[in-house]
């Protein structure tokens, strides 16, 4: 994944956590593993 596609998925995941989406959600949504979006918010 570039540097670019990796901080704009952070992004949303941290704007995601903060709507109230599960790890599990934003995972799917954000087509990447729950580990990786639990390290993120």
């Amino acid at each position: 994944m570039n540097k670019e596609l990796l901080i704009s998925k952070r992004k949303e995941a941290k704007e995601l956590h903060e709507m109230g989406w599960s790890n599990h959600e934003m995972a799917r949504q954000l087509l990447v593993s729950k580990k990786s979006v639990g390290k993120w918010v």
